[in-house]
């Protein structure tokens, strides 16, 4: 399972022009991506992983300053461009298989304690983000 994090001051996800998710304040953009070796054990890790990641003003976390997530699916991370110019997705886990387990990583931050908001697994998505500061991370678990 692969994430990347962003620390933003605001952000947020539409669908079809509609708002679906955002975040306000200080807080994580997370994109998830997940591959066919992926189960509920990454799905846990990277939960707690990304709620006690201190990259927050202050080396603080989301934990420690109860700041809000913004959880995205992004199968697109898993995407091969070694060869040619065209990528391929064969690394990313088909829907019926990441679906789940991008569900199971907001299940576990909410029960840790975390705000969450979500994008619409599957969907067209738009996001929009302020970055806080140069802060881009790539979490592998």
């Amino acid at each position: 399972m692969r994430a990347v994090v962003q620390r933003v001051s605001s952000a947020s996800v539409s669908v079809g022009g509609t708002v679906v998710g955002s975040v306000d304040g200080p807080g994580l953009l997370v994109l998830v991506g997940v591959t066919h070796t992926d189960g509920l054990g990454e799905a846990r890790r990277l939960a707690a992983k990304l709620w006690g990641l201190r990259v927050l003003a202050g080396e603080k976390s989301c934990a420690d300053l109860g700041a809000p997530l913004l959880v995205i699916s992004q199968f697109t991370l898993y995407g091969d461009t070694r060869k040619g110019r065209r990528p391929t997705w064969q690394a990313a886990a088909p829907g019926e298989q990441a679906e789940p387990l991008v569900d199971a990583v907001v299940k576990e931050l909410t029960a840790l304690g975390a705000r969450v908001e979500t994008g619409v697994f599957g969907a067209d998505m738009a996001v929009s983000l302020v970055n806080d500061g140069p802060i881009t991370l790539v979490v592998d678990v």
